[in-house]
């Protein structure tokens, strides 16, 4: 019963979606609003109808309705409830599922929330939006079912891939992703509606301007938990390894920063518009391209569901996105023209420009890295690897070059800078750059990339906080009134431009953090008896036991280890190895001690049977931390600029000589 109620509620969701998609596209042509009317009431029916498809599938994983085929797949009665719950999204059929969920509730809400704005483009942008939903749930419908009747019924199922129930980052990291993934398809769509509608001006980037911001939000928290997944799960010691599918979630981040940066100089001076549509629909293509990878079988990759016609119509449906939408920007090339030229080369629109490039190259060479080995088998039949070296090859130099213009670009102003004012705002932050390198070079770091990365990273971080403070001080020279109060209000009348500088500190914190651990890392490996030490680094490691236990859904074998610092005990940790019944290969669970100044990362890696002797590797990981810490201030701050509110009227001016302190500002300024 359950199978049957949400196949026929995707079933309908489908067809009810190809039905809104016409009536809406129709009606915004034709600018019939019964027709219109019909779209946003199709788009609000068919999350309705995801949503019961969705309930239906979470039911049955929870009953353990083996009768539904994806449930016998996926399904285990040992497996705990959280994962048993989450493995909505741990193989084929229901991660599709999920992402057509997401979708429809995005184009429910933007339907919902633009009821009333912008009625020569929300139609076609509902459109659009209800045509790639029917897409997702033709895949749902049909050849990734995941409500196929299951016959005979066992009465058990083996539980979701052992990897994907070992951690509950597991429960954040992909729906982090699946969010900011799916979210693109807003600004996309209405730059498609842009275009069809003829009004590729600024209206369109005003409508999208939170819409592109909050995927963006999401699918930047989704890369730094699959990082920190990685990390905790993997046993490797690292967080990014430049797995496929990891540069295939991180392609589109890539080309969305790109247009989060220039739709701004869009906005303020008509510029860039074929290079924004590109931009966006390019990052469509990459979540298409994505999703085709992690889905066709192409790959060899932990993350990778293989499965035989879903590849084939991704790639199809790939291509139909590409060639309408080149279709479209031939069509309306002629209302592309810029208007605006740039004044200066001394100026944001300057800064936000070589950005864009460098973002995009950064894409590309990450796209080469990816798309090379397929390409090579195809052509050739011979399996080729591309690896860390390549790229770290290639976009450490980007990254370096961006971590520059984090710095530089919120220092230019709009339309005309000069020489003389970027001087002006760099020598403090570049001579505290130059200070702190050759403090590190007299500390004892000689790493070059290292060195050059943690002077950019010091420079960069003093240009952004001088934003702050230097119209802080002239509020305080104005009103009169004191510092901190000064500085909240400045930020709350503007909390687009400081979030951003938020954005744009946590950049650097995780530049940082990327930049120590990869120059820094150091790693030992023992085997060693009951009561044996091992010295590594300023840590002494002790083994204390070898102990076993029986989970549920699993058997766990653990080495409970014993940190000294110099002679006094600090921690002890229990690196473990996980047995699953599915598995044939156990699957590890490190142990970490996070601190500030590095992280003692513990992977347990053989044992003997009587529990007599272990080995364990062990790696020191310093600033790693700080990665999920600037993280964590990238949310923020994105938060801080999406956050409602009116513009907080400041303190009544206080004190004498105002009128003179408002010169002074103006002057300072």
């Amino acid at each position: 019963m359950t199978g049957t109620i949400g196949h026929l509620s995707v079933l309908a969701a489908f067809l009810l979606a190809l039905l809104g998609s016409a009536a809406s596209l129709a009606g915004g042509l034709t600018r019939r609003p019964g027709w219109v009317l019909a779209g946003r009431n199709a788009a609000f029916a068919v999350f309705g109808l995801t949503s019961l498809a969705t309930l239906a599938m979470v039911y049955a994983l929870v009953t353990h309705d083996f009768s539904v085929q994806y449930v016998a797949q996926v399904g285990s009665r040992e497996t705990p409830l959280f994962y048993t719950i989450i493995s909505l999204w741990s193989s084929l059929d229901g991660s599709i599922l999920f992402w057509a969920w997401i979708l429809t509730g995005y184009t429910a809400l933007l339907a919902y929330a633009y009821r009333a704005r912008y009625p020569a483009l929300m139609p076609h942008a509902l459109g659009v939006m209800l045509a790639v939903g029917s897409f997702f749930l033709f895949l749902n419908a049909w050849p990734a079912d995941p409500f196929k009747p299951m016959f005979p019924v066992p009465e058990n199922g083996p539980g979701p891939n052992p990897l994907l129930q070992n951690h509950p980052f597991m429960g954040l990291h992909p729906p982090l992703l699946y969010l900011g993934y799916v979210g693109l398809t807003i600004p996309f769509a209405f730059g498609i509606a842009a275009l069809i509608s003829g009004r590729p001006g600024p209206e369109w980037i005003t409508a999208i301007r939170r819409w592109t911001l909050v995927p963006w939000t999401f699918l930047s928290l989704g890369i730094i938990a699959g990082a920190w997944w990685s990390y905790e799960v993997l046993g490797w010691g690292g967080y990014w390894a430049w797995d496929p599918v990891e540069n295939a979630s991180f392609m589109p981040w890539l080309t969305a920063t790109a247009f989060v940066h220039s739709i701004m100089v869009q906005e303020r001076r008509e510029m860039l518009k074929v290079w924004n549509l590109t931009l966006i629909i390019a990052t469509f293509l990459l979540t298409l391209l994505g999703t085709f990878l992690t889905r066709s079988g192409v790959l060899a990759s932990v993350h990778a569901f293989t499965e035989g016609l879903i590849g084939p119509l991704f790639l199809g449906f790939l291509g139909l996105v590409l060639l309408v939408s080149l279709t479209l920007v031939a069509w309306r090339s002629d209302r592309l023209r810029t208007e605006g030229q740039l004044d200066s080369a001394w100026s944001r629109e300057t800064a936000f420009l070589l950005n864009n490039v460098l973002f995009v190259a950064f894409a590309f060479t990450v796209l080469l890295g990816t798309l090379f080995p397929l390409v090579a088998e195809a052509v050739r039949g011979v399996k080729v690897s591309v690896g860390g070296p390549y790229f770290n090859s290639m976009n450490i130099p980007l990254g370096l070059a961006l971590l520059f213009l984090a710095g530089v670009g919120p220092a230019l102003p709009w339309r005309r800078g000069t020489p003389e004012l970027l001087t002006w705002k760099v020598v403090v932050p570049a001579t505290v750059a130059v200070v702190t390198a050759a403090a590190l070079w007299a500390l004892g770091v000689r790493h070059a990339l290292a060195l050059l990365a943690y002077g950019l990273a010091v420079f960069a971080a003093g240009l952004i906080a001088g934003e702050f403070v230097r119209p802080a001080r002239a509020r305080v020279a104005a009103h009169g009134e004191r510092f901190p109060r000064a500085l909240l209000n400045l930020c709350l009348k503007n909390r687009r431009r400081y979030g951003g500088y938020v954005v744009h500190l946590g950049v650097v914190i995780i530049a940082i953090g990327i930049t120590s651990s990869s120059a820094y890392k150091r790693e030992a490996e023992a085997t060693l008896r009951q009561g044996e030490r091992l010295s590594f680094g300023r840590y002494v490691l002790q083994l204390d036991s070898v102990w076993a236990r029986r989970e549920p859904h699993r058997d766990v074998v653990g080495a409970s280890v014993s940190v000294f610092g110099s002679q006094d005990p600090i921690t002890q940790l229990h690196p473990r190895l996980n047995y699953y019944p599915t598995s044939q290969q156990p699957i590890g669970t490190p142990a970490v001690r996070y601190t500030l100044r590095e992280d003692l990362y513990l992977t347990l890696l053989a044992y003997a049977d009587d529990g007599s002797t272990a080995t364990v590797k062990a790696y020191i990981s310093p600033l790693v931390t700080w990665m999920w810490i600037g993280g964590a201030v990238v949310g923020l701050g994105a938060l801080f600029a999406l956050w409602p509110g009116g513009r907080r009227k400041p303190v009544s001016p206080t004190g004498p000589a105002v009128r003179k302190g408002r010169q002074r500002a103006r002057a300072a300024t």
